[in-house]
């Protein structure tokens, strides 16, 4: 895919070449990924996703998000950060979801601290939108890993105690929500997720 610009799906739509190998990716990119979040809640499941998402592939995290949703409450920030040593092992015994221990405690930390950020974590991660007009990307090589605002934003949410954020995964948050626009110049989605 490395290089190529915007391909045709099965019913004829030019989309993001990434978007094509499998129907939950389809259903992705054309309903969510770029699209703005309404509340603090859905940017904390975003966030958490992102950070499962790390190593592995994103379909693997499409396709359990039903069960993540049940195992962590909807990602309700209050509702997880009272979770306990009990929801821990729960949530290590629960095969719907990446059982990874790291991962699902900083999940419960990231609760515990998000709901104290400056304007709520929808407010503070939309903060770093980048403010100047970008290139439009042609091709998945012009899509930067990482840019100076998801490096401000990751040492942002780390400096407020958030983990397991990185630039990179601060970028791949500011993509999937909107506050970049990612689709490639030619893709169907991409007027339709502004910015």
């Amino acid at each position: 895919m490395a290089g190529r610009g915007p391909a045709r799906g099965e019913d004829g739509r030019p989309r993001c070449p990434w978007a094509l190998s499998a129907p939950e990716y389809v259903d992705y990119h054309d309903t969510e990924w770029g699209r703005s979040l309404a509340s603090d809640d859905q940017m904390f499941e975003r966030m958490s996703l992102e950070g499962f998402q790390s190593g592995l592939s994103w379909l693997v995290i499409l396709r359990k998000r039903p069960a993540f949703r049940r195992a962590f409450a909807e990602f309700s920030i209050p509702a997880v950060a009272a979770f306990d040593d009990r929801d821990v092992d729960r949530l290590l015994a629960d095969a719907g979801i990446v059982r990874n221990r790291a991962k699902i405690e900083a999940t419960i930390a990231n609760a515990r601290v998000v709901g104290d950020l400056p304007g709520g974590l929808l407010g503070f991660v939309q903060g770093f939108a980048p403010t100047a007009r970008r290139r439009v990307p042609r091709t998945l090589d012009d899509v930067p890993a990482a840019t100076p605002e998801s490096s401000a934003l990751a040492k942002g949410l780390r400096r407020n105690g958030v983990r397991f954020v990185g630039p990179t995964t601060a970028y791949a948050l500011m993509q999937a929500t909107g506050l970049v626009n990612d689709h490639l110049a030619g893709c169907a989605a991409r007027s339709a997720s502004g910015r």
